[in-house]
């Protein structure tokens, strides 16, 4: 069992939502971040369904802020972004770094949000398979080779380059390319009663993870570590099958998550939260499903048993209008439980 790493969803929404917790107070929690010891800080994306500070813009200040901790987004929905701009912004904020750049993305949710969110950019919803896969096959060719020839469904480059003949080098990342982790939820997508269907959305996600990312992002099964564990095992096979070096992946798990002194506190703080978040979804959702809520030893029990199902890189998010009490609450009580060699 290798060791686990940690990072945080800075939640760029909850300034929006919470009166304590401003922008300018989300660049100072990076810093605390850092300097208690995680790997990385996160931000969500979505254009207006769920309204939140744009996240490239919110790295791009956070790159300035820290020295250390990688940048990621948890996760993008890039099929909603023209892959040239999407792939000269990534680049930037790559640079701005210096390499520290994580781009977690996904097609996006079966949600009326996201629908009417692919209409306003005049994209086909019902597509967003197809239009996400191409996407990914553009910005990795433009971060590899410097340069896009793709005759898609959607999206046609004839030897498009960051590069006119006068500059010293074609623009591009520091890192060629930047990791893409691919976010697949089936859990989601189709819930759990339709077990043919299930199957086949798990199977065509593990050949897509394979095909165009660098790692699995995945959440919302924190009661089912044994269905990780079996869709993670697709996703190894489907590695294998393309040929590629299963080492160099990444399996990760967004957690949400309240710490408090007791259970009950840590699910009236939570419940708290998700009814700002997500007022409508709140209604409806099993929290239990989305992270343990309880004591820090409830947390580490919670994050012992994915870590055995695979879980190699957990992305903390905190069900809480306290996000500073959160962060510095899990590095004192549950990080040192992972410390050292073999965690």
């Amino acid at each position: 069992m290798t060791n686990a790493k940690f990072g945080v969803n800075l939640n760029n929404r909850e300034p929006l939502i919470a009166p304590v917790y401003g922008l300018q107070d989300l660049l100072d929690l990076s810093v605390v971040v850092e300097e208690n010891g995680f790997d990385s800080v996160w931000v969500g994306d979505s254009l207006f369904s769920k309204p939140r500070w744009e996240p490239i813009n919110v790295l791009s200040a956070i790159s300035q802020r820290t020295k250390k901790v990688k940048l990621g987004t948890a996760c993008m929905v890039s099929g909603t972004r023209d892959p040239l701009y999407l792939a000269l912004e990534w680049a930037t904020l790559d640079a701005l770094s210096n390499g520290r750049t994580i781009l977690g993305t996904g097609m996006g949710n079966p949600e009326e949000g996201v629908r009417r969110e692919y209409e306003a950019v005049r994209l086909d919803f019902e597509k967003r398979a197809a239009i996400f896969e191409e996407g990914l096959d553009a910005l990795r060719q433009l971060w590899t080779t410097g340069k896009v020839d793709l005759d898609g469904q959607f999206y046609t480059y004839d030897n498009i380059s960051f590069y006119s003949g006068t500059e010293m080098k074609p623009l591009g990342p520091v890192q060629t390319p930047p990791p893409i982790w691919v976010v697949s939820n089936p859990r989601l997508t189709v819930g759990n009663k339709q077990e043919d269907k299930t199957e086949k959305v798990i199977s065509k996600a593990a050949r897509r993870i394979a095909t165009y990312g660098d790692g699995w992002m995945t959440c919302c099964r924190a009661r089912h570590p044994e269905e990780f564990a079996a869709q993670l095992a697709q996703v190894n096979d489907a590695i294998a099958e393309a040929g590629r070096d299963r080492s160099e992946f990444v399996m990760s798990y967004q957690v949400t998550m309240n710490i408090a002194d007791t259970r009950e506190e840590a699910h009236a703080g939570i419940n708290s939260y998700i009814s700002q978040y997500y007022p409508e979804l709140s209604k409806a959702m099993d929290l239990l499903e989305w992270g343990p809520i309880g004591t820090p030893d409830d947390v580490v029990e919670w994050l012992r048993t994915f870590q055995d199902a695979g879980v190699g890189y957990f992305i903390c998010r905190f069900g809480s209008l306290d996000q500073f009490g959160q962060v510095e609450r899990f590095a004192k009580e549950v990080l040192p439980a992972f410390a050292g060699p073999g965690n």
